[in-house]
This record gives structure tokens, sequence and C-alpha cells, in this order.
């Protein structure tokens, strides 16, 4: 398989302008990751090249990357139920891997260790410009929604947070960037060293649950399931459902995104996997009751804990599940890290490319979707 040698993979992942490399993981796993082997999926194909029986191509390995995490429940889905497997067909062979963050995933992608994975939003613009816009490119949406600003008994409105102390998963980040833009909007100052109006305190999402039960933390802006157990395990009370800033409360929380280099040699392989994708999407949007359980115990198998069925379907009422990237979504992200001083200015005007997912959607007699205008 060709892999043009890009500067960019010889010297690793390089500091993103300003501070957004630091912490640039999204939707954090349950717990900590270990390589998957779902039902449907096979090993690494070997590094001898065979013809797939039936599907006039040489095998194929595929490397894909996923977060253990409901916001990435098609992604369990498509691995649990075999449905990947199925739609590339027995010449390509999937190796999945669960990751704790976008920051692990860009730097796999980066060693040619993952040909796609699932994401959030602001890893996906770091390594598209730390690699000055040559490592990567979105081709469909996963999940929309799913973030909240919880806060502790006792504040009841924006003018409540002057002096208090709230967390996010990681500096950077993509709910750490929407919590400093919003809280900017407000009125409040911040700034990266937890000084400001409002102290803003990066940490692991489990640590900020303690946090809120101790009292430590004010509230925490976080996605899914963690704002759903802010609430039901740590007391707290969601403040700020972040969909109420968008557009028809739509906004990108995960998307997939592809090697550059493994698009334009397998765009067929990519082709076949969003038409999986489609199909994992419609058992997420279908019997909530039956998806959640597949979904839980993909969760379980790749962290050994479930999540308490309360908390899956809470988290579930605030998710949706779509082929839409939500790609304005993503130039807000952007916009927001750069007016906080996170990013510097990057032009994000090739990091999608829809047109396998178009063909996937027409074939659907689903509408086209358009990426950055």
């Amino acid at each position: 398989m060709r892999r043009t040698n890009h500067r960019w993979l010889t010297i690793g992942l390089l500091p993103l302008l300003g501070l957004a490399a630091v912490g640039c993981g999204d939707d954090e796993g349950t717990d900590g990751a270990h390589p998957d082997t779902s039902p449907g999926v096979t090993e690494p194909a070997g590094s001898t090249p065979a013809t797939a029986g039936g599907q006039g191509r040489d095998i194929v390995g595929l490397k894909l990357g996923y977060f253990p995490n409901v916001t990435h429940a098609p992604a369990i889905i498509g691995l649990e139920e075999g449905i990947f497997a199925e739609a590339v067909g027995d010449g390509v062979e999937i190796t999945p891997q669960d990751y704790n963050s976008g920051t692990e995933v860009i730097e796999a992608l980066f060693a040619e260790d993952i040909d796609i994975s699932f994401i959030g939003p602001n890893p996906a613009i770091n390594g598209y410009a730390q690699s000055n816009g040559e490592a990567l490119r979105i081709v469909s949406g996963t999940t929309s929604g799913g973030a909240s600003l919880v806060v502790r008994d006792g504040i009841d409105s924006v003018e409540d947070l002057a002096g208090t102390t709230l967390s996010t998963p990681s500096l950077g980040n993509t709910q750490d960037v929407a919590l400093r833009a919003w809280l900017k909007e407000q009125g409040f100052e911040t700034d990266t060293a937890g000084g400001g109006e409002v102290s803003v305190l990066p940490q692991e999402n489990a640590d900020t649950l303690t946090a809120l039960q101790t009292g430590a933390i004010d509230g925490a802006w976080v996605p899914e399931p963690w704002a759903t157990r802010l609430v039901l395990e740590g007391g707290g009370t969601v403040l700020l459902d972040e969909k109420e800033l968008w557009p028809e409360g739509q906004f990108v929380t995960t998307h997939v995104i592809v090697a550059t280099a493994f698009l334009e040699e397998h765009p067929d392989v990519v082709r076949d996997f969003l038409t999986g994708l489609a199909d994992a999407i419609d058992v997420a949007n279908g019997d909530a009751t039956a998806a959640q359980t597949i979904v839980n115990d993909g969760i379980e198998e790749a962290t050994t804990k479930r999540l308490a069925d309360e908390t899956m379907a809470g988290a579930w009422e605030n998710l949706e599940f779509t082929l839409d990237p939500v790609a304005s979504s993503l130039q807000k992200s952007a916009d927001d890290a750069v007016s906080v001083g996170l990013l510097d200015e990057v032009d994000l005007g090739g990091i999608y490319d829809l047109t396998l997912l178009n063909e996937v959607l027409a074939e659907r007699d689903e509408d086209a979707v358009g990426g950055l205008q």
C-alpha cells in the first residue's frame, strides 16, 4: 500500500499554533482503552495480498478508531453487529482500536496506525492544521448534540457564575472551547491558568464527577454520558444545554475522518464503510432500548464497565445520530477557539470531502449534505 512520506509524518505531532494541541481530546472513553475484537471483525490482514472472493479486489486492511462512549454509538453498533464487516465485504479486514482522546487518534493517524476514525470536531481541526491540510478529510457526520453545562445547587442564572470554578474535559478540547467562548459572550474573563472572573479547570471527566460531588468545583461543561452522570450521581442541574446555542439545535459532536492517503487509494472501501455507517445509524435511530443494550455491551467489552441503564437512557435522549456533519458548527468551533486564544487562524476550506457520502445518501433517496461554504 502506497504511503506518501509527508514531512509532518517524520517529525511527529507538532505543537499547534497556540495552545489547542495541549488537549484536543473529546468525549473521552468510559475507562481505559484496549484493543477490541468485536463480533464480525477480523484480525489484521497478512503482508501478502490475496484476491478477495467475489469482491474483485485485493485484501485491504482497514484500521478503525473509535471511543467506547455513547457519543460514538453508531461506531459501536457497526462493530458489535458486524454491520461494517458486511458492508465492506470479504475483501477488507477491519482492525478496530478504541481510544480515550482525540489527541491519541491524531497521533495514531500521523503514525499511519489509523485509516478511518470516529472523533470529535476540535481534534480534527487540530490534525488538519498541524499537517497543513494534508493528513485527513472529514467524510461524514455521526452524532450531534449531547453537551451541557451542569452546575451545583444554588446556581440558578448566568450571573451566579461569577467567582465559580467550572471544569471541562481538557484544555482546548471541544467543550473547553465552547465554555470559554460562551463565558466571553456573557462578559466573563477566563485564562488558561485557571484565573479570571470564572476559573476554568480542565480535568478528566471521572475526576470532575468526584469534584462536583465533594464541592471542589461548581459545575462543568461536559459531553454525554457525563452530563447525565453529573445530574444523576453528582446532584447537579443543567444550566445550559449546548444545543440551545445552535441553529435547529444541531452541532457536531462526533464525525468520521479518513487519512487522506487511504481515501485516495481506497475510495471504494470508504464508500462501502459509509454505507455500513448509514445502516448502523438506522439501528441507533430505531428501537432505542435494543440499540442502547448493544452500545452498553460494546462499552463493557472495551472497558469492563457498563453505564447504568438510567444513565444510558438519559444520555441517549440528548443525542441525535446523523450522517450530516453539520459543517457550519465546525467552522464556529474553530472561530471560537481563535477568539479565546487557543488557536491561530486556520483555513478549513479543504477539510471536508463529502462526495462519497452524498453518493450513499443518493442511493438511500436522502438529501445531499454540504461542507463549508
